[in-house]
């Protein structure tokens, strides 16, 4: 049998739904570039001020919520669009070295958040959370390792706000300390990429610094991105084997917890369950951009339809980092707790300072 046609009226209602939050987030971005030209600060920099401005003051109507919520996707789309502007060559050459410190920093900032989450005292589950958020993807990774150690929402809803309010602050100080501390592009954009957060905060603070910084940065951070699978299978491991000693973690009780990671009794089944785990935490807009860096390398395009591409890429990160903006809501500094915040702060200070030594001679 065929497969049925999509409904025509389906498409149409699901598009006006998105065709209200993307010409906002456009128009954001118009007046970002605008103000650029007048303002000593980058656009994109300035499209998270505006969409953040926006969002704290008037607030987003619901009638643009769709459409502004699709700003992850423009970010994916500008990174992928971005491979045509990195050096297969370059790419090649630190690749070893980058992957070992990536994997090396992880495991570290993962060890100093559950350590620190445990001389706070946080309740375990939301100690795995920070420690998850801080070491591979921020937002995207409390969600993913909630899943597998089923968190609970409260917990859920700390990590996240916690994991947004340093998002927010590292996006403007980073650039800042970089610059007062004179680092090279190459070497400011795998310090950031290896240790701020969030994708897009990552982004937008390596272009705020440089072209170059920004390519480092971003793909330091796709790195990183790439352990997530890794990170949800482990922690599932971890919480399968723990027994019922997190009392206080999850309103249920322990029968949450003798819940999560139970054995299926299937060896294919859990087989199956551990790749798809790994294939769920794959950023797969990834495959994309490695595709781009390989065909511009190859020559495939000629200058001018590069120049194109660039102009795309530019135009994606400046609506995606309105959009970006219109995710920071200073509210969250009065909903997250201060024994969160201590230990995403320490954590943060003792990774960043530690990374940055290694960056500057490794790199």
């Amino acid at each position: 049998m065929a497969p049925k046609a999509p409904n025509r009226s389906a498409l149409l209602d699901s598009l006006g739904d998105l065709l209200p939050g993307l010409a906002l987030l456009v128009a954001l971005a118009l007046v970002a570039r605008g103000l650029a030209a007048f303002v000593p600060v980058p656009a994109l920099l300035l499209a998270v001020l505006v969409g953040g401005l926006l969002a704290n003051t008037v607030g987003v109507p619901d009638r643009f919520e769709s459409g502004v919520g699709t700003y992850n996707f423009w970010l994916e789309v500008g990174i992928v669009l971005m491979g045509v502007r990195v050096s297969l060559d370059a790419l090649v050459e630190a690749g070893p070295t980058l992957l070992v410190t990536v994997v090396g920093v992880v495991g570290f900032t993962l060890v100093v958040a559950e350590l620190l989450a445990r001389g706070f005292d946080l309740q375990r589950r939301l100690g795995s959370l920070v420690a998850a958020g801080a070491s591979v993807c921020g937002v995207s990774a409390v969600v993913a390792v909630a899943g597998a150690i089923r968190a609970d929402e409260e917990h859920v809803a700390y990590a996240t706000s916690t994991i947004l309010v340093f998002d927010a602050l590292t996006l403007f100080t980073y650039p800042a300390v970089g610059h007062a501390l004179g680092l090279a592009d190459r070497v400011f954009g795998v310090w950031a990429g290896l240790t701020m957060f969030s994708t897009g905060p990552v982004t937008a603070a390596g272009f705020a610094y440089s072209e170059v910084a920004g390519q480092w940065a971003t793909v330091a951070k796709l790195t990183r991105n790439v352990l997530l699978g890794g990170l949800v299978v482990a922690y599932s491991v971890v919480y399968a084997g723990s027994g019922s000693g997190d009392e206080s973690a999850v309103g249920s009780g322990s029968d949450d917890e003798s819940a999560v990671g139970s054995p299926s009794g299937d060896g294919s089944a859990s087989a199956v369950s551990f790749l798809r785990s790994l294939w769920d935490g794959f950023p797969t807009f990834v495959l994309g951009f490695l595709a781009l860096v390989v065909l511009a390398s190859a020559g495939v395009f000629t200058d001018p339809q590069l120049a194109r591409i660039e102009e795309a890429y530019r135009a994606a990160f400046l609506v995606a980092f309105a959009g970006l903006g219109t995710s920071v809501a200073l509210g969250d500094l009065r909903e997250t707790g201060v024994r969160p915040l201590a230990v995403l702060a320490l954590t943060l200070a003792v990774v960043s300072a530690v990374v940055l030594v290694v960056v500057r001679v490794v790199f």
